[in-house]
């Protein structure tokens, strides 16, 4: 979870500091490939990786528990509901363990995004997150680090509910008709490759569901 999370976050971070200032300024960041001209601009090279240190702990801490915390709900649901309801409605665990999960991954984000997004989009604010975390709460408070919570929540939810369920089904029909053997009887490797691929075909269907959305 911490290196599918922090280290894929952190290697997008010029892509993700040109969306945010678009957000913030959209007359003055009017596309990406402009939006990468202001930048290189106003701040070369060394500004297009401004916040990489709170968005690698940010999302390495969200990938953590998004990961661990959902293979226990799954578990967590699945004996409460017991054998035969578990196989019967399988993804509705699936849905609801990955939603869980991200509720406590989301909490563990949160005051990293928001100390990140000020770096990134408030010139003069901090030079990262040892100076930007103190003098966010100085002037917010603890609480103010929680204040994009809810609308985190309404992002990240659908979208890890979606991978994760999808994820399931597809590694399950991997190996329902694409290898002829049992997966306690594929070799490690093998069983290591299907994971990646059923990883990346879940990412590109959520991620492009929840855009469109």
């Amino acid at each position: 979870g911490i290196f599918s999370c922090g280290l894929t976050h952190m290697t997008v971070t010029p892509l993700d500091l040109v969306k945010c200032n678009m957000q913030i300024d959209p007359a003055k960041y009017k596309s990406i490939s402009s939006g990468f001209g202001v930048l290189l601009k106003e701040q070369g090279v060394k500004g297009f990786f401004r916040g990489w240190v709170p968005t690698l702990l940010g999302y390495s801490a969200q990938g953590a528990c998004k990961f661990g915390f959902y293979e226990f709900f799954k578990k967590y649901y699945s004996d409460i509901a017991g054998p035969e309801y578990a196989s019967k409605y399988k993804t509705l665990i699936y849905l609801a363990g990955s939603a869980s999960a991200e509720v406590i991954a989301d909490i563990a984000l949160c005051p990293f995004e928001a100390v990140k997004v000020r770096v990134q989009t408030q010139p003069g604010f901090a030079r990262g997150l040892g100076d930007g975390l103190p003098k966010f709460i100085k002037s917010e408070g603890t609480l103010g680090l929680y204040k994009g919570l809810v609308p985190l929540w309404g992002r990240q939810i659908p979208y890890t509910m979606m991978k994760f369920a999808s994820f399931e089904t597809i590694v399950e029909q991997i190996y329902k008709h694409a290898i002829p053997r049992p997966k306690n009887e594929c070799s490690k490797s093998l069983q290591l490759g299907v994971s990646f691929a059923g990883g990346y075909i879940a990412g590109v269907l959520c991620a492009n569901c929840v855009s469109s959305c």
